[in-house]
């Protein structure tokens, strides 16, 4: 049924046909989710309203921003991808998210929240300047909602005199529940028909900006939203309008209904041991320290359980803030409250962190406040995909002012490294991945700015390396060439800033070569380079180059990029030989 469907023959279907498509899909996408792994409850909730909105609409030529994207499952399976949605977020398959280059129906690629209403508010302008004549929406969640990208696009809608449709799916999540005095307003917006008069009076909010206010009503009843969309359709001709409709996420399936918040994205099982999430032992790390700290604070954006804090935020609620999907303004609270003598540590994935970089630079590390971030899925994160990698942040990370840059080797390490930030006075940031998958025999006392030797030898070569999956390669390489009768040491840079100049003073080695999960300008790479230039090392460097990685698995991504054992003991051995 959905591998030949097209949009002709959706818009000649009956409601119980229709009803039967959503069906369909949902099941679809349950059974794919599981064996490739992807966002699920999100996807669930949200198939009645894609369906209706092909049904109503006229796509491609009418446009559709899906806010972070990953929501979008649907939407594919309606637009010519069935056939090939075994694929998605595989290497070479489809993207989890919209991609313009996948699809004449995506017009628009996302992955971070907030960007819709921007984006359809420029296409909306080049519409009208180039004289065409066509619809545009876009589709965002009351978890982005909470972005304050959403209300200075809100407050342009009337200087660009253009018209769009916002659809605010609420569902009470984002990847956590979702929290704040715009989920409270829109929760007083959702309530039933008693509540109707005071609704009324508060959806002016929206119309001052421009919108016409038409909800809240229900997103999983098909007959419903069509109608909606039908008469909403017709008042595009002459004004902007936002719909509000209430889901469910995870619509369908009983236990994704009940547990929305575990069941946002699956991962596909690893046959790999994993010692510890590093997430694991952040909380848990975090939550012993603030035992004996009063002072220690807790502040992330929306994600709560994925960054490990959950036990944090039940025993000290006070020291303990969600601010929602904000990661600028956490970042300001946390350079804030470390002016008056907290310690506030700001759990962040890297991808997200790259939002804070202002308020990193200006507000913390200009004021040299004793912030520490922790910067989870670190390096290639996989499936996700271009804009979940987080490959930029030594790069944007290391020429800021003030800034200590400490890269744990694994767990252990990383648990020892937040000992340490405790009793640190300055801007901190700590990296590290999402699986911690090895505990190495050498540990060793963290003292500032100071590596170590995991592997010494009398040789040649020695090789650089910052990061779990990076020294694990080294250490590899190592062994397979001492077997080969080649000598090199291996070095631990568990700082990349500031680097261990001492220890790089001594290196007698003619030939260095760098290992990382960051791409190479900017990152430990570039800054040997510069610290050796001219001093006749023979340097190469294994770090990832000047592109946008795409979807697929950790492993398979890095090798490809280069960074493999294979790759470093083949260019070792044809240097020395």
């Amino acid at each position: 049924m959905l591998e030949n469907i097209s949009g002709e023959q959706i818009k000649n279907m009956t409601l119980p046909q229709l009803s039967a498509l959503c069906e369909t899909a949902r099941q679809k996408i349950i059974s794919t989710v599981f064996k490739n792994g992807g966002h699920l409850s999100s996807n669930l909730g949200s198939v009645e309203l894609t369906v209706a909105l092909h049904y109503v609409f006229d796509l491609p030529e009418d446009k559709i921003i899906f806010d972070v994207g990953h929501q979008c499952y649907t939407h594919k399976l309606l637009s010519g991808r069935a056939g090939n949605f075994d694929t998605i977020r595989k290497k070479n398959g489809l993207s989890g998210f919209p991609k313009r280059e996948e699809s004449e129906y995506d017009c628009y690629n996302t992955g971070h929240a907030g960007t819709s209403v921007s984006a359809a508010l420029g296409i909306a302008k080049a519409r009208d300047v180039e004289g065409k004549d066509f619809n545009v929406i876009a589709v965002i969640g009351d978890g982005s909602f909470n972005n304050g990208l959403v209300y200075e696009a809100f407050n342009s809608l009337r200087l660009l005199n253009t018209r769009i449709l916002v659809i605010l799916n609420d569902n009470g999540m984002s990847i956590a529940p979702t929290v704040g005095s715009m989920h409270e307003y829109l929760e007083l917006l959702s309530r039933d028909d008693a509540q109707k008069l005071k609704r009324d009076k508060h959806a002016n909010i929206f119309e001052r900006f421009g919108f016409k206010y038409k909800g809240v009503y229900d997103g999983n009843d098909l007959g419903q939203i069509i109608g909606q969309l039908k008469e909403i359709k017709e008042m595009l001709k002459t004004q902007s309008v936002i719909l509000h409709v209430v889901t469910k996420k995870g619509k369908g399936y009983e236990f994704c209904e009940e547990n929305p918040e575990a069941t946002h994205g699956i991962s596909v099982s690893s046959s790999d041991s994993v010692a510890n999430e590093y997430s694991e032992v952040f909380g848990n790390t975090l939550t012993s320290l603030a035992e004996k700290d009063g002072k220690i604070v807790a502040v992330t954006a929306a994600m709560t359980s994925s960054l490990g804090l959950e036990t944090f935020f039940e025993k000290f609620p006070e020291r303990s803030v969600d601010v929602g999907i904000c990661e600028e303004h956490a970042a300001i609270l946390c350079a804030s409250m470390a002016t008056e003598g907290l310690k506030p540590y700001y759990a962040v994935y890297s991808t997200f962190l790259q939002r804070s970089f202002d308020e990193i630079l200006i507000d913390i590390c200009s004021q040299n406040l004793p912030v520490t971030l922790c910067i989870d899925r670190a390096g290639i994160s996989g499936s996700d995909g271009e804009t979940h990698q987080g490959v930029f942040d030594l790069s944007f990370l290391s020429p800021v002012p003030n800034l200590t840059i400490a890269v744990p080797k694994d767990v252990k390490e990383f648990e020892a490294m937040l000992k340490f930030s405790a009793g640190f006075n300055a801007p901190l940031a700590i990296r590290y991945p999402r699986e911690g998958k090895r505990i190495f025999k050498r540990q060793s006392e963290i003292v500032y700015g100071k590596w170590e030797k995991l592997a010494e030898a009398d040789g040649d070569a020695v090789i650089i390396a910052c990061g779990e999956r990076a020294v694990t390669l080294a250490l590899v390489s190592e062994q397979i060439l001492r077997e080969e009768n080649i000598n090199v040491s291996v070095i631990n840079a568990r700082f990349v800033k500031p680097l261990d100049d001492e220890m790089l003073s001594r290196l007698k080695e003619k030939y260095i070569v760098t290992v990382e999960d960051n791409v190479l300008a900017g990152g430990l790479g570039s800054l040997i380079n510069s610290y050796f230039a001219g001093g006749g090392k023979v340097i190469r460097n294994f770090a990832y180059g000047d592109e946008f990685i795409p979807h697929g698995g950790v492993a398979e991504l890095m090798a490809e990029r280069g960074l493999s054992y294979e790759a470093i003991t083949e260019y070792i051995k044809n240097e020395i030989r």
